[in-house]
């Protein structure tokens, strides 16, 4: 007898359909499971074997074959336990499936209780979007199925309250759609800084307009501690965009059942012996990497020369499209990596190149050598270069604080507002040619500084373009329906220093 029972697999961050079909035969004992498993999803039998014992059901002593379709696509991980032993069982007759469409999954344990399995949410997308009336997973996943809004939650404990459910004896009681508490957790306040207006009100134009920005400065000025703040001021997250980031984290399982849905804009600093296939993502079952994790939120590289050449050059591509395609001989994955790209560099391997202390002690030559691990291209996709100066005393023992980062959210707010009731673009530095033609239009006088500008600093199109965008955001800070001279000014001061054109 054949019995087919739905389920759900992963292909990147997007979910799609299964069907589990069981078929138990005459002739030698055997459980064969095809469809492309791979080597957790084989070792499923055992489980499902030991599961089904133990939960009081007869094995069956019978040729059993498992056929995950589509065959064509790689099954991977624990989450196919489940519609396996609902399979055999329905197949065997000692199960009855109900009629209304539904899909199981989740991992079992050899006692017949159910872990959870990342990917949740993306697979419960999945399921909505296929007309899947129900769907059965683990207690611990329940929370992060409701975030899709689709078909009913039933969280399962385990096979036997499971056969309850399905026998009418004990009805499972569906899960209610979760919502965010009011607690919300506060992160570093820009309050705690002192000094550094400048370098602040860089950040703020980066978090209005979502530019990339970098900071160099000697060691100690503040450049790590400023961009751990940044996240502070940046506006919060839509429910799409929420959505977008958590379907990311689920897969790679860093989703909690307290708290499924990542509403901060996530903050990833990867350490500089991160590989490309660490930023980028990949593998032989590709993975998400740390630019798609960073999705919808910001992009730390401390120490960015530190970082090696080959990792650096897989963001250029990203930081153009917003999505980076991983591309194996199984097939292309692509995972979105929408990002603030914020760096911080010192100035030469000891730090201190160009302070008037003269503590520095690196040769031209090795000042070259360090910066020339940062190409011109990368640096050619970064809107803001500022440069963080070393505090002096009086500054430090400063006691009184300085503006928190709500009263600076609060500006960016309204510039992000004003940004989407103008264009289609989300943000400024999103902008495409027709809407950067029309929203950053220059009067004459903008003409002649912007001319003068590119002649001697060697803008490209890329910077030039870049400019106007960094432009119109502070125009937007100041309520500005047209840029003006000093907008233009300002923005042609955040380009890169003398040493970074050399």
């Amino acid at each position: 007898m054949v019995c087919s029972v739905r389920s759900l697999g992963l292909h990147g961050v997007s979910g799609y359909l299964v069907s589990a079909e069981c078929d138990l035969s005459g002739g030698l004992p055997a459980f064969t499971v095809v469809g492309l498993p791979d080597a957790a999803v084989n070792e499923a039998r055992e489980r499902v074997r030991a599961a089904i014992k133990n939960c009081g059901f007869t094995f069956p002593v019978s040729r059993i074959t498992v056929n995950l379709a589509p065959a064509h696509l790689k099954k991977v991980g624990t989450l196919y336990d489940l519609p396996m032993l609902v399979g055999i069982l329905a197949a065997g007759g000692q199960l009855k499936l109900r009629e209304q469409s539904c899909a199981f999954l989740g991992e079992l344990s050899l006692s017949g209780a159910l872990r959870p399995c990342a990917g949740m949410l993306p697979m419960a997308l999945a399921a909505k979007r296929e007309g899947i009336e129900a769907i059965y997973v683990p207690e611990d996943n329940a929370a992060e199925a409701t975030l899709a809004e689709g078909p009913t939650v039933y969280p399962v404990r385990d096979v036997a309250q499971l056969v309850r459910h399905l026998s009418g004896e004990e009805p499972i009681l569906p899960a209610a759609p979760w919502r965010p508490g009011s607690d919300a957790v506060q992160g570093p306040d820009f309050d705690q800084v002192k000094g550094q207006e400048q370098v602040k009100r860089a950040l703020e134009i980066a978090a209005a307009g979502g530019h990339n920005i970098l900071m160099s400065g000697p060691p100690g000025s503040g450049k790590s501690m400023l961009a751990r703040r940044l996240p502070g001021i940046l506006p919060r997250m839509s429910h799409r965009e929420a959505l977008e980031a958590t379907e990311i984290h689920s897969v790679m399982g860093l989703t909690t059942s307290e708290h499924p849905l990542i509403d901060a804009r996530p903050f990833r600093s990867p350490h500089h012996t991160v590989s490309p296939m660490g930023m980028a993502g990949g593998g032989s079952n590709p993975r998400p990497g740390e630019i798609s994790l960073a999705h919808n939120g910001v992009l730390f590289l401390d120490e960015l020369p530190e970082f090696p050449k080959e990792v650096l050059e897989v963001l250029r591509q990203p930081l153009e499209d917003g999505q980076v395609q991983i591309s194996r001989a199984s097939g292309t994955v692509t995972y979105p990596s929408r990002f603030m790209l914020v760096c911080a560099m010192n100035p030469c391997k000891c730090g201190w190149y160009g302070h008037p202390s003269g503590r520095c002690r690196c040769t031209e030559s090795e000042v070259k050598k360090y910066l020339s691990r940062l190409s011109g291209p990368l640096l050619d996709r970064i809107d803001i270069f500022v440069e963080v100066a070393a505090l002096e005393f009086e500054e430090l023992s400063q006691q009184e604080r300085s503006e928190p980062s709500a009263m600076v959210r609060e500006r960016v707010n309204e510039a992000r507002d004003l940004q989407r009731r103008r264009q289609t673009a989300p943000c400024n530095a999103r902008l495409e040619r027709d809407e950067l033609d029309r929203f950053c239009a220059l009067d004459e006088s903008c003409q002649r500084l912007m001319k003068g500008a590119f002649e001697r600093m060697g803008l490209t199109a890329r910077s030039y373009d870049r400019i106007l965008r960094v432009a119109r955001t502070i125009a937007d800070l100041e309520g500005s329906g047209t840029i003006q001279v000093p907008h233009l000014a300002e923005a042609l001061q955040y380009r890169p220093p003398e040493y970074l054109r050399r």
